[in-house]
């Protein structure tokens, strides 16, 4: 319907823009799940530790999941059978994300240091923060042009 057209010929740069778009994303899906996790983990006999490695994971972990979910659609955008293979593309890179966030809250829950999966985590938003927004960008201006 033209709305990425119209987004590319903003005098922003589309990689702003894009990571803007990202953002609205997870401030849409994945701060609501930051927000109830602290609830949860208290139904579930969480202790004070535990629930802050919990949130702590969750803010570093979700916007991960985000920006691999923006490369696997702008990969596929237009594709037949498109959502089928950008989960295909992205599940190998979601599962690192998922283990080293369960590990850390597993380890807090048990009493030792969380801080080597929590590092983990913020390596892989770091890579991902940097890399997912050109990508994209790119992906959207090949397939657009």
């Amino acid at each position: 319907d033209g709305i990425l057209e119209q987004l590319m010929l903003s005098p922003e740069p589309f990689v702003v823009i894009v990571l803007a778009k990202i953002f609205g994303h997870w401030v849409i899906t994945g701060l609501p799940l930051v927000l109830v996790a602290p609830l949860l983990g208290l139904l579930f006999g969480f202790d004070g530790n535990g629930l802050i490695i919990l949130c702590f994971s969750l803010v570093l972990g979700t916007p991960t999941l985000s920006l691999l979910g923006a490369m696997g659609a702008a990969l596929t955008l237009g594709v037949r059978g498109g959502p089928a293979l950008a989960a295909l593309l992205v599940l190998p890179f979601y599962v690192p994300v998922l283990i080293f966030g369960s590990l850390a809250t597993n380890e807090a829950l048990v009493g030792n240091v969380a801080g080597p999966h929590l590092a983990l985590l913020v390596a892989l938003l770091i890579f991902f923060l940097v890399l997912s927004p050109v990508l994209v960008a790119l992906s959207l201006r090949a397939i657009l042009d």
